[in-house]
């Protein structure tokens, strides 16, 4: 008895200690914790921003200034009267967003530099563009949109990757010596292949289907400049999928189109989008910003299409 006793007593100590911590940690952290953050959410210069930084307009609640939309129609044509934001990879499977911002369905793209090859299928459906070929393509839209040259290094004039695929006998350090045969990997065929020939050998477009993977992968730079007048953030998109900011150097390229649409001068639009730039946060962290969603917002305000 008194050995069953003393392991009773310890038991019960110990199921008194646990049960003693639970009941702190829950009145700490299920009840202190979560009232000390409402409480501090409630002070002035915060409490917007504890509501999620909502913007409203004649009453109605339309955005947030923390979460891009996409400014186009139906069908994912840019509208003119709007700036455009970042390409978004935030967008349900079934298509019913094709432009993305889906707040439901963030994520990112998860492909790096290296996703240089197209994979080419009959069936459109199994079609999966690179990073190259997306990116290319982007910039051709966003140059034939603004008006400026779409180029960009390791590109094609018809917006796909300057890939080819090199086949032949190859040194030790796996450089092709005399080519053989010679494929433009992110050109389909019936198409015309961005370049003619590849030290002498005929450069055939790629069949769909087809295993390319013995040849050794030689990206073409091209002649565009180091600096395409596209800037990186026009063409690529962010980690979220839902950032609402741009480049100044992204605005800027739009103030033309913008302005034309609005039939308002250029000067005009230019002062909204200084009025939208943020600098580097405390003065030295990241870059300038511009929120394409306020910036819409006081076009629409300050000079409505409906008006002109």
């Amino acid at each position: 008895m008194p050995t069953f006793s003393l392991r009773y007593t310890t038991w019960l100590r110990q199921h008194l200690a646990a049960l003693r911590a639970l009941i702190v940690l829950t009145v700490i952290t299920g009840i202190a914790y979560p009232l000390a953050v409402f409480a501090v959410a409630q002070v002035p210069g915060l409490h917007d921003k504890a509501e999620g930084s909502l913007l409203s307009r004649d009453g109605k609640t339309v955005a947030s200034s923390l979460l891009g939309q996409a400014f186009t129609d139906g069908h994912g044509t840019p509208l003119r009267q709007y700036f455009q934001t970042r390409p978004s990879n935030s967008a349900p499977a079934d298509g019913s967003r094709p432009d993305g911002y889906d707040p439901m369905n963030t994520s990112f793209g998860n492909r790096g530099p290296e996703d240089v090859v197209d994979v080419l299928s009959t069936d459109p459906s199994r079609t999966k563009l690179s990073l190259l070929t997306t990116v290319c393509t982007r910039s051709k839209a966003v140059g034939e949109l603004e008006g400026v040259s779409g180029a960009r290094p390791y590109c094609t004039a018809n917006g796909v990757g300057a890939v080819l695929a090199v086949f032949g006998a190859r040194e030790r350090h796996g450089r092709v010596v005399n080519p053989a045969r010679v494929v433009s990997l992110d050109e389909a065929c019936p198409a015309t292949p961005f370049q003619a020939d590849y030290r002498g050998v005929p450069v055939e477009c790629a069949q769909a289907g087809q295993d390319y993977s013995a040849g050794l992968i030689v990206p073409i730079r091209g002649d565009a400049p180091d600096t395409p007048a596209v800037p990186a953030d026009a063409v690529t998109a962010s980690a979220s999928g839902l950032d609402p900011h741009i480049s100044p150097e992204f605005a800027r390229l739009q103030i033309a189109r913008v302005a034309a649409a609005r039939n308002i001068t250029a000067d005009q639009v230019r002062a909204l989008v200084a009025a939208h730039t943020r600098g580097r946060a405390l003065g030295f962290l990241g870059e300038p910003t511009v929120n394409v969603v306020e910036l819409n917002l006081d076009l629409d305000q300050h000079h409505p299409i409906a008006a002109r």
